[in-house]
Formats: structure tokens, C-alpha cells, sequence
């Protein structure tokens, strides 16, 4: 399911950096996008300040992804095994779910605000560097 997991750098001033998790279920599998924006949303809740939740379409050659963009406490509730799956206050979430024949593939980037702002090019240049199999 989690066929990869990608680190960035810490900001200055931020605790830790960010994660980067790359998910593939297979075909009609891992459930439907806007069901799995909601859930990506509702990860974290809001605090003063943060930006409001958004969420867009967009191609990528001839495929089509889904964008969204949230910020607050993140809580999942789920941590990995030696993890701590404490509430983490003054993060952000970049999400991405690319459709395709065989499947979606969904790519999530969490972390502190300013972490996650700082690998948000580099997040968006993966993304945009999708291309259909032959």
C-alpha cells in the first residue's frame, strides 16, 4: 500500500521536517478521491491563522489529479509502530491524487508549516512529472 516514503528537510526553526508518503492500492482500490481528500482534511484541525482548507483539479499530461491543501493540528490517529501518534500543532498537509487506469496513486506531504512550504516546489515538480506507462 505504501510503496514509498520520502523525508525533507527541516525549515529553520522547525522541530523536524516533513514527510512525503506515496500510496498505490491497485485497480478500484483505496477508495474515491474525494472521499480520500475529506479524510486528508479532516487530519487536521484548524487553528487561528491557518489557511483555509483547499482543494482543485488539474491535468498532468492526460492525467487527471486532484490537489488539495490543509493546515492546523494534525492528528491521524494511526502512528507506525515506535511512533507517536500525538496531536502535532502548526502543520500543514499537500495532497495529490493521480487517476489512472490501473488505479489512483495518492501522494501526501506533512510537516511543520514552514517545512512543508519549503519542499512544496519540490512536491509539485514530483507530481508534475507523472506520465502515463506505454
Amino acid at each position: 500500500m505504501r510503496v514509498a516514503t520520502y523525508r525533507t528537510p527541516a525549515a529553520p526553526g522547525d522541530p523536524e521536517g516533513g514527510e512525503v508518503a506515496i500510496f498505490y492500492f491497485g485497480p478500484g482500490q483505496g477508495g474515491g478521491v474525494d472521499a480520500n481528500v475529506e479524510r486528508w482534511i479532516s487530519q487536521l484541525t484548524p487553528e487561528p491563522g491557518s489557511k483555509k482548507p483547499s482543494r482543485s483539479k488539474s491535468q498532468v499530461g492526460d492525467i487527471p489529479v486532484t490537489f488539495c491543501m490543509t493546515e492546523g493540528t494534525y492528528s491521524t490517529g494511526m502512528a507506525a509502530p515506535g511512533a507517536s501518534a500525538a496531536p502535532k500543532k502548526g502543520f500543514a498537509l499537500e495532497g495529490a491524487i493521480a487517476e489512472g487506469k490501473q488505479g489512483a496513486v495518492f501522494f501526501k506531504l506533512t510537516g511543520p508549516k514552514k517545512s512543508v512550504a519549503k519542499a512544496k516546489a519540490d512536491f509539485d515538480a514530483l507530481v508534475r512529472s507523472l506520465k502515463k506507462a506505454p
